[in-house]
Order: C-alpha cells, then structure tokens, then sequence
C-alpha cells in the first residue's frame, strides 16, 4: 500500500498536467499578432513555466545530504 502523500504527489502532478494542458490551449489559440508587451500573453507564457517547474519538481528526487554522503558522488568509507 502506498503511503497517502504519495497518492497526493500523484494527484497533484495530474492537475499540473490538466493545468498546463489548458494554459497550452489557451496560447494556441491567442489571436495574433502578439505584441511584446501583452501581458495576458505573457502571464500565460509565465503561468507555463510555472507549472513545468512545480512539474519538474515533483518528478525529482533531491539529494538529502547526511553524514556517509555529505555531497552528491561522494562517500565516506564505512569503518
């Protein structure tokens, strides 16, 4: 059985994908020609990279240091 974070670490990156799904949709269809300074345009270009990094985030696993391992590829020897 998985634990409950890991059911809602699941569920948040499928709402992620749903939300960017959408924001893409909604660039797709913008009517152009686009100026550089429409910032409905740009916030959705912003709203973008936002949800690819919270999605890159979620798909990651950070390095946790500790005391065999203080920095990633290294370790200590084992006595």
């Amino acid at each position: 059985m998985r634990p409950e974070y890991e059911t809602e670490l699941t569920q948040a990156q499928i709402h992620l994908r749903a939300a960017r799904h959408a924001v893409q949709a909604e660039i797709s269809a913008y009517p152009t020609p686009i100026s550089g300074c429409d910032a409905q345009f740009n916030r959705l270009l912003s709203d973008r990279s936002r949800i690819d990094a919270a999605l890159r985030d979620l798909s990651s696993a950070p390095f946790v240091p500790t005391p065999r391992m203080p920095m990633p590829a290294t370790s200590l020897e084992s006595r």
